[in-house]
């Protein structure tokens, strides 16, 4: 299981998800299948992780969707997306 963190190219802003297939996944966002990343496109995948079972592929998705987490991903990726502008 993997988690995953995209990033609108749109606006700049993060999605964290979590999968077994990520290219299947990337796909569904950047084709307007999910609901809730449908409106930011195109995302580009920034940030992947794998774990060994779903249980701590959730907990570590609830991080990254926590505050801390989500201060964490901005205080990492931040400078990167404005560097690549």
């Amino acid at each position: 299981m993997k988690v995953y963190v995209l990033r609108s190219e749109q606006d700049g802003r993060f999605y964290v998800g979590m999968s077994s297939d990520i290219e299947k996944r990337i796909i569904a966002h950047n084709s307007g299948r999910t609901k809730s990343t449908k409106g930011y496109r195109p995302w580009k995948l920034i940030h992947l992780e794998d774990f060994p079972e779903r249980t701590s592929a959730r907990k570590r998705e609830k991080y990254l969707k926590s505050g801390y987490g989500k201060q964490w991903l901005k205080k990492k990726y931040t400078n990167v997306h404005k560097e690549e502008e």
